[in-house]
């Protein structure tokens, strides 16, 4: 069986194809493709408060590249989400609309909390018996789930992204309410808290702290990342630091994000385990097509 998911995102979007692997009790994923390509709706969305006609037309052609993909690979089922960003588009609806007309791709508008359900379903397998806050920062939203062990107690969508440009004034309102939220949801956790981060900023400051032994990183070295990464110019960023265009310019605000949100929920780890939004939709597709719940899936890649 062949899967496929697309990710509309505020900064980007993903289309990642999978083939469906059994022996006996273990399912894996192995991934036979995936694109990453940097339309930012975000930019339209957040500013004027729809998508552009320009902006439209890229991704008219997008989903329609996608499309052929998911007919050339014979996909049996695929998913197609969208987020923050279109959500918010005034003009959202109607593009939606006329790419399942002409290109015959149905894509959901899903909500916040939505959106923090399917993402867990990818960063289960990582949790153990501990306390965790899991922290996912996209170009429109950020996404906070609370767990203990495997179970998820709570979570709450934020209007505070890498894209979505927030004065200074209402950044601090959106920390505050966060830091009431967490406050009150986590009064009864006896144990330290451990964050998860998710989303390609934080996978990317991973990656430059040259980590080789686990899957985690700590606030103090979080911190050392982001003012290393900060004392170069966007252009230095891409040059030097070999970063996308898309991910030089937003990469310190997200890390901003992430730093704050550890600072609230008082923990000194961050697990970065890799995944994300594009990988809890294919979870959740396996899932509903085979009515089969996933404790455990081994993630094999191309090659």
């Amino acid at each position: 069986m062949i899967l496929a998911a697309i990710d509309i995102g505020s900064n980007g979007i993903r289309l990642q194809i999978i083939r469906v692997l059994k022996n006996n009790d273990l399912v894996s994923f192995k991934k036979l493709e995936y694109i990453r390509f940097p339309l930012r709706l975000g930019r339209d969305v957040f500013t004027e408060g729809l998508i552009k006609k320009e902006t439209e037309k890229k991704f008219e052609k997008l989903m329609r590249t996608f499309k052929l993909m998911i007919d050339l690979y014979e996909v049996d089922h695929y998913i197609a989400s969208a987020t923050s960003a279109m959500r918010e588009a005034k003009n959202g609806k109607e593009i939606l609309k006329n790419v399942a007309n002409y290109f015959d791709l149905k894509i959901d508008l899903i909500p916040g909390k939505l959106e923090a359900e399917i993402l867990s379903k990818a960063i289960i397998p990582y949790l153990d018996n501990k306390n965790y806050v899991h922290i996912d920062v996209g170009g429109g939203s950020t996404e906070l789930n609370i767990y203990k062990g495997k179970e998820k107690i709570s979570s709450r969508s934020f209007q505070l992204g890498s894209v979505r440009k927030l004065n200074e004034a209402n950044s601090k309102k959106t920390f505050d309410v966060i830091q009431k939220w967490t406050k009150k949801e986590l009064k009864n956790f006896k144990k330290s808290i451990t964050a998860i981060g998710t989303g390609g900023n934080i996978n990317k400051l991973f990656k430059l702290s040259n980590q080789k032994f686990n899957n985690s990183i700590s606030l103090t070295e979080l911190q050392g990342m982001q003012a290393y990464v900060n004392q170069y110019s966007i252009d230095q960023r891409i040059h030097l630091l070999k970063m996308n265009p898309d991910r030089a310019d937003v990469i310190i605000p997200a890390s901003e994000i992430y730093i704050h949100c550890m600072k609230i929920i008082g923990a000194d780890q961050i697990l970065v385990p890799g995944v994300g939004l594009k990988d809890g939709l294919i979870y959740n597709l396996y899932e509903s097509v085979n009515q089969e719940k996933l404790s455990e899936v081994n993630f094999v890649e191309m090659f």
